[in-house]
């Protein structure tokens, strides 16, 4: 018969040994992402192992330590939304700037463009000024994570506070009302006034 004497330090060590929970696995890793709020949701309830016990992840906080919010991933009728504004926004070419305006009788101005826009195709409402859509901080993206249907933000000449937005629409372009006398049109970012201009951007679908 063989010795029982590993016995009680078998034992020992597998009491010893760490408890892995099912919930532990599947939890994300807020320390990944800075704790970043993504498209603002709960997340669902995690059960543990344990019988009887659960807990709920909590709502993280927008933005992480350094104030800057991760952009958030659109769904497949975010994106859907996305094309028919954008189709939309190409039928309106050649509309007339006119300040204040924001249906194509009248004309549109800048922000009353984007309004029109989310509006009438997305059923969104936007904020109506330049100023009320830059405030919306917890939608700001990155200038080199731009996706088509966010709203780009320039001032004039680089110089002096934001005061114009476009509707960007992919490969460094955007449509825009640009100014009085003037007509719903397409430019580039790459454009050297453009380049100088822009100041930042907003995603305003999900």
């Amino acid at each position: 018969m063989r010795p029982l004497c590993w016995l009680p330090l078998y034992l020992l060590c597998t009491l010893a040994s760490p408890v892995v929970l099912a919930d532990d696995l599947d939890a994300p890793d807020w320390r990944r992402y800075g704790a970043a709020a993504v498209d603002q949701t709960f997340l669902p309830t995690g059960h543990s192992a344990r019988a009887g016990t659960s807990r709920q992840f909590t709502r993280p906080r927008a933005g992480n330590r350094y104030g800057t919010t991760l952009p958030v991933a659109r769904s497949a009728a975010g994106r859907a939304d996305t094309s028919r504004i954008i189709a939309r926004a190409y039928e309106l070419i050649g509309t007339p700037y006119r300040w204040g305006g924001q249906t194509e009788e009248d004309g549109f101005d800048c922000s009353g463009l984007l309004v029109y826009l989310y509006r009438s195709i997305a059923h969104r409402k936007l904020p109506r000024t330049t100023h009320s859509m830059i405030a919306q901080r917890h939608n700001a993206v990155e200038r080199d994570e731009l996706q088509p249907g966010d709203a780009v933000f320039f001032n004039h000449n680089g110089e002096g506070g934001t005061s114009h937005v476009g509707l960007y629409i992919g490969d460094d372009r955007f449509i825009h009302a640009p100014s009085t006398g003037k007509s719903i049109r397409i430019d580039s970012l790459d454009n050297s006034y453009w380049r100088r201009s822009y100041t930042t951007a907003r995603r305003f679908s999900g």
